[in-house]
């Protein structure tokens, strides 16, 4: 009875333990994270616009911008609530949106929707703050967390894209389209397929692109599915690194501004090109010259191509669905696929910055499950090297892209050797971190007893 009783109190001191720096550290991510969505406040106002907090606030009575994102936010709120919940949140996000869309018809206003779905998720931090309490108020809390944070995400990436075209008037991308001709001008030949494909594969196409954080959280639901009957979240899942590229890659926007091809050489086939701020109409039918210089441009465009994040955050939906059903499995190599032929068909990015997409989505994803699992050799190689190849492609792009177009011979495998390198390392590496089932032990055969 001692002993039980002593090791009764053990596991109690290591849980509390335990607990304690980690709500240290849940505290001290929110701290942050509310410090960063008020910087980002301050500077957009500065430039007289709103930022992230403010536009989020306006949803819950204007219209929003994106009412399928609202919805995905509370579908991954709903992931905490019985089904029983789910059907009344739901049957209330719409009949608040029939009324808003009743208001706005009234008054001649623009339709649309996603204010219903706001207001469910704040409904049920007020439940959770009011109603609940120990671990069913910390789950409900999580789940509001949950859904917020990728409506904010989307938020506070439209801010980093306006302080991106206000503060870097200069634009690198002869740089990115002169190291591209070792890749052999990917950009431009897909530009050309796209116009082929006619209205229909354009269509398609667009949808993908501009409705990729819905598919993630399709398939963050799937991964998410049983919190509601175990109570609990996954130790790792897609939104936590889809939130984590968001945070750091507009970072990178600000060391490398690029626009891309299709602002910076002009598009004579979509009527969506740079104007006269671009160098020529030249996409896609023209390869670019070989003649790199910084560039201006005007303070409305993002740079928001190196790296190209739809191509991280459609890296890391494909990643997450591996472990997924046949159709969960098949979903993500699409959406990859698609997301890969719009970001280069569209004129949006270069070759270049989707080899730096990968790159960086694979070291993101590695960091956030070594944060996750507890840091040991080879995660932090693995974060090391992924971090070195990544900062190595940057350098190359800006310093050595005459180098690489005339070789492209070298260059070009040597490009996708590095990312083909660090895609072999994260597969190998988390393979290793799989637990291992031990094979199940076939019965001994037994000696028949002899017949007489």
């Amino acid at each position: 009875m001692t002993s039980r009783a002593l090791s009764r109190i053990a596991r109690r001191i290591d849980f509390a333990a335990w607990r304690q720096p980690r709500a240290l550290l849940w505290a001290t991510a929110g701290v942050v994270t509310l410090g960063f969505l008020i910087g980002l406040e301050i500077t957009a106002r500065h430039y007289g616009l709103p930022g992230p907090i403010v536009n989020q606030a306006q949803e819950v009575v204007f219209a929003p911008k994106s009412g399928p994102l609202l919805y995905a936010g509370m579908a991954l709120t709903m992931v905490v609530l019985t089904w029983r919940q789910r059907f009344i949140a739901l049957g209330a996000a719409i009949g608040i949106d029939a009324v808003f869309l009743l208001v706005r018809w009234m008054v001649d206003a623009k339709p649309a929707f996603g204010n219903g779905a706001l207001w469910v998720i704040l409904g049920c931090a007020v439940i959770a703050i009011t109603r609940r309490t120990g671990g069913e108020r910390l789950l409900l809390l999580k789940g509001v967390g949950l859904g917020l944070l990728l409506v904010a995400g989307h938020k506070t990436g439209d801010t980093w894209l306006l302080i991106t075209s206000k503060t870097r008037p200069m634009v690198l991308d002869q740089y990115v389209a002169t190291a591209d001709h070792a890749l052999g001008n990917p950009s431009w030949l897909a530009g050309q397929v796209v116009e082929a494909s006619g209205p229909v594969g354009s269509h398609v196409l667009h949808l993908v692109y501009s409705q990729l954080p819905l598919a993630a959280a399709l398939v963050a639901l799937y991964q998410l599915r049983k919190v509601a009957v175990e109570r609990r979240f996954p130790e790792h899942h897609l939104v936590r690194t889809f939130l984590v590229i968001g945070l750091l890659g507009p970072a990178i926007y600000m060391i490398f501004p690029v626009v891309g091809p299709v602002f910076a050489y002009g598009d004579g086939a979509f009527d969506t090109g740079g104007g006269h701020w671009a160098l020529a109409n030249l996409w896609p039918d023209t390869p670019p010259p070989i003649n790199p210089h910084a560039m201006p441009y005007d303070e409305i465009t993002p740079r928001n191509c190196m790296p190209s994040l739809h191509t991280a955050w459609a890296t890391t939906i494909f990643i997450h669905s591996r472990k997924g059903t046949r159709a969960v499995r098949y979903a993500g190599t699409f959406w990859l696929v698609a997301t890969l032929s719009a970001t280069l068909g569209f004129g949006y990015h270069y070759g270049a910055d989707l080899i730096a997409g990968v790159v960086f989505a694979l070291t993101i994803e590695a960091m956030m499950r070594s944060f996750n699992r507890g840091w040991d050799r080879s995660g932090i190689l693995l974060v090391a090297y992924g971090t070195v190849v990544f900062a190595v492609l940057l350098v190359s792009y800006r310093y050595l892209s005459m180098e690489m177009a005339g070789h492209p011979w070298v260059f070009g495998p040597l490009l996708i050797l590095a990312l083909a390198s660090v895609v072999y390392g994260y597969v190998q590496t988390t393979k290793s971190w799989e637990p291992q089932v031990a094979p199940a032990r076939q019965p001994e055969l037994q000696p028949q007893p002899e017949l007489v």
